[in-house]
């Protein structure tokens, strides 16, 4: 629709990405990544498969913990090799986008909308640990609120509260090992301080999917 419009679309992706083909409505411009497809392609089966595992939840936990510190590694690579691409950047720069559209699942493209002083559209279906309400302030207290794969409604038990309290723990936890690395990358590129939280709250228009069928 972008393009109907007259709108020149360009996506940046690496050059290992599994699903990003060129096309003939955009302009894609890959940029080289110390990994190959087939490395992305494994990390993304064994992540699906190990959601449908039925496991406890303490064994849960730490399986996802060594996993998440496993993939998150290789994504902050690909991040890294973006931002510091300066050919591809400084060509960025000069192109005077309007907008940048990108899936802040990974703050990857906020830190670049940043960059470039470019207001930032995200469109997600949904962060984990609650980055989306902290980046647009929303509160989500979790004593209320049932958190991703508690299986909790909004009715909770005292026991259901507690379960769902723990969850929060680990969630914060977790993401802190997979988002505290772009603090220090983020604050490197643009030249000052800058937070997870900062970097969720940078975007002027959220577009969110949902599904509320049941």
């Amino acid at each position: 629709q972008l393009h109907q419009r007259g709108h020149e679309v360009v996506v940046i992706a690496p050059e290992a990405s599994v699903h990003i083909k060129g096309a003939a409505f955009y302009t894609l411009k890959r940029y080289p990544v110390p990994f190959r497809r087939e490395d992305v392609e494994a990390t993304f089966i064994s992540l699906g498969r190990g959601v449908f595992e039925n496991v406890p939840l303490l064994r849960r936990v730490i399986k996802t913990y060594k996993k998440v510190k496993e993939d998150s590694a290789l994504l902050l690579s690909a991040c890294s090799h973006l931002l510091h691409n300066k050919e591809l950047m400084a060509s960025l720069a000069e192109s005077s986008f309007d907008a940048v559209l990108t899936d802040p699942f990974l703050p990857c493209g906020p830190i670049v909308a940043l960059y470039l002083a470019l207001p930032a559209v995200f469109f997600l279906h949904a962060l984990p640990c609650s980055l989306d309400f902290q980046g647009t302030q929303c509160p989500n207290p979790p004593s209320y609120v049932p958190r991703t794969l508690s299986l909790n409604s909004d009715h909770m038990t005292f026991l259901q509260r507690v379960k769902n309290m723990l969850i929060f723990l680990s969630e914060s936890f977790l993401c802190n090992v997979v988002y505290s690395p772009y603090e220090p990358l983020a604050s490197e590129v643009l030249q000052k301080d800058v937070t997870v939280q900062e970097l969720m709250g940078s975007a002027s228009i959220w577009l969110l999917k949902g599904d509320f069928v049941k």
